[in-house]
């Protein structure tokens, strides 16, 4: 399996801050967003990933990120001239997937909770060998700003509604997705929405109307993020702020995880965390892998 993750977009919602700069490079607390969709798929063993985004900031990507092998992982780069929906991505991403099954995750989305890598695994394991796709749906108070599920009697997903004005659910569908192959397809025959754009909603319902989607709900306990606004934002940054210095540890700490995974060394840890001297970021990796 192989990762896109999106980090297009205009931000708009973030005006006038992301004027100059990327809102996926905004920090949510110690570390630039595009950590944090980065270590989920990374969490995913997912280390083949093309990262999507706009030709004015895709160099600030590079600059930030490289090519990965510090963290024992292979990252490319692909440019999103003119926004036209998340499916795109499968279209812009159809060289770099192949053949190969993909999970595709949105750069400002934040995910946190028990069970994640469980709950990764056996959507990775659902594309790759049973040919089917896997979307998360998690409880919301604003449905009506995302695609949202709703379900029959006897809680069987039948339909997925992008922006509902009038959601019959509170069950939005959060940005992390994984798809089997045949996504590129559906991506290119899907119809441009009246918004304009290819809607990844169109693709999760033509996968319903097959009986190859899984829903899965992500419960009480488990957090996810969009950090598009400028409270959602600050909420984040303030979430994450708490958990780490109750817990001590990190969340999306990417060293530690490529570590932990077996793709780098304690050495190069050390040498990550001498590098960034004495930041918190920098002192955390120090001093845990000393």
């Amino acid at each position: 399996m192989k990762g896109i993750l999106l980090a297009g977009g205009k931000g708009t919602r973030l005006f006038p801050i992301t004027h100059g700069v990327s809102k996926q490079l905004l920090p949510i607390y110690d570390k630039p967003m595009v950590y944090y969709p980065l270590s989920v798929l990374m969490l995913a063993e997912i280390r083949n990933i093309l990262i999507i985004s706009t030709p004015e900031d895709l160099s600030l990507y590079k600059r930030l990120l490289g090519d990965g092998t510090q963290w024992g992982i292979s990252l490319q780069y692909a440019i999103q001239k003119k926004p036209q929906g998340l499916a795109q991505g499968f279209i812009l991403g159809k060289e770099f997937l192949g053949s190969s099954s993909v999970c595709m995750i949105l750069g400002d989305n934040v995910f946190y909770g028990p069970n994640l890598e469980t709950h990764l695994f056996e959507a990775k394991q659902n594309a790759t060998s049973n040919n089917c796709a896997t979307v998360f749906g998690v409880r919301v108070n604003n449905p009506s700003q995302y695609g949202v599920v709703n379900f029959d009697q006897n809680n069987q997903a039948i339909s997925i509604v992008e922006k509902p004005p009038t959601p019959s659910s509170n069950m939005a569908v959060a940005g992390l997705y994984f798809y089997p192959n045949s996504v590129v397809d559906i991506a290119s025959r899907i119809p441009f929405s009246d918004r304009g754009e290819l809607e990844i909603t169109s693709v999760n319902q033509t996968y319903l109307i097959q009986k190859q989607l899984k829903v899965v709900r992500l419960g009480k306990g488990f957090a996810w993020l969009d950090t598009g606004s400028p409270e959602s934002l600050l909420e984040a940054s303030q979430f994450i702020s708490t958990i780490e210095k109750r817990q001590g540890l990190k969340v999306a700490c990417l060293e530690e995880i490529a570590y932990e995974k077996g793709w780098i060394t304690k050495t190069q840890v050390l040498m990550r965390g001498n590098a960034m001297g004495l930041t918190p970021y920098g002192r955390y990796l120090t001093q845990r892998f000393s």
